[in-house]
C-alpha cells in the first residue's frame, strides 16, 4: 500500500489487446511472445500492470469475451508455457499481470454449457439459466441483450429459453447454484 491507497488504486495499469498489440511470428495476429517482445516499452510508460484481454479458447463470437474452457490459452495466442514465460517477464521487471477474467457468462461452446443444454435431468442443468416459454411460446418475457433483440434464445432440443445478456453464444452462469460458484472459485485459482 502506497499511503493509504493499494496498488490498483494509484497505479497505471496498461491494458492489451492481444490480438493486435504485437505479432510474433508473422500470422498477422498478436500473440503472448508479441508481448514478451514489447514489455521493455510498456515498463518504460512507468507501468505497474498490464492488464490483457481474455486470451482463452473461443470460439470468438465477441472477441474473447465467450469463453470456452478457462483453463488453457487460445492457440492463435500461444500456449500455456507462453503465458508462464510471459508471468516470469512482467514480474522480473517489476510488474503485475491481470487477465480479463469474464465470470457472468461463457461460450455456448463450453462443455458446462454443452451439458447443461443436453437435457432437462442433466446435473449441469442448473449451472445457466433456463426457462419455459412465455404462454404464447415466446420468450419468458421482454428482456432486452446489451447488444440488442431478445435476451432469451430458444434450445429447440429441451423446448425452454437460456438467458444471454450479450451475443446469443454467450449464456448467463446461474450464480444462485453453488457448484457454478465453487467452479469459478476453482477457475479464479487456477
Amino acid at each position: 500500500m502506497n499511503g493509504n491507497f493499494h496498488w490498483w488504486q494509484t497505479g497505471i495499469i496498461y491494458q492489451i489487446y492481444p490480438r493486435s498489440f504485437q505479432d510474433s511470428n508473422g500470422d498477422g495476429i498478436g500473440d503472448l511472445p508479441g508481448i514478451r517482445q514489447r514489455l521493455k516499452y510498456v515498463q518504460s510508460l512507468n507501468v505497474g500492470a498490464v492488464w490483457l484481454s481474455p486470451i482463452y479458447p473461443s470460439p470468438m463470437h465477441d472477441f474473447g469475451y465467450d469463453v470456452a474452457d478457462y483453463t488453457d490459452i487460445h492457440p492463435m495466442f500461444g500456449t500455456l508455457a507462453d503465458f508462464d514465460a510471459l508471468l516470469a517477464d512482467v514480474h522480473a521487471r517489476g510488474m503485475k499481470l491481470i487477465l480479463d477474467l469474464v465470470p457472468n457468462h461463457t461460450s455456448n461452446e463450453h462443455p458446462w454449457f454443452r451439458e447443461s443444454r443436453s437435457s432437462r435431468a442433466n446435473p449441469k442443468r442448473d449451472w445457466y439459466i433456463w426457462r419455459d416459454p412465455a404462454p404464447d411460446g415466446g420468450p419468458p418475457n421482454n428482456w432486452t441483450s446489451f447488444f440488442g433483440g431478445p435476451a432469451w434464445t430458444l434450445d429447440e432440443q429441451t423446448g425452454q429459453y437460456y438467458l444471454h445478456q450479450f451475443v446469443t453464444q454467450q449464456p448467463e452462469l446461474n450464480y444462485h447454484n453453488i457448484e457454478v460458484q465453487f467452479a469459478m472459485q476453482d477457475v479464479m485459482r487456477f
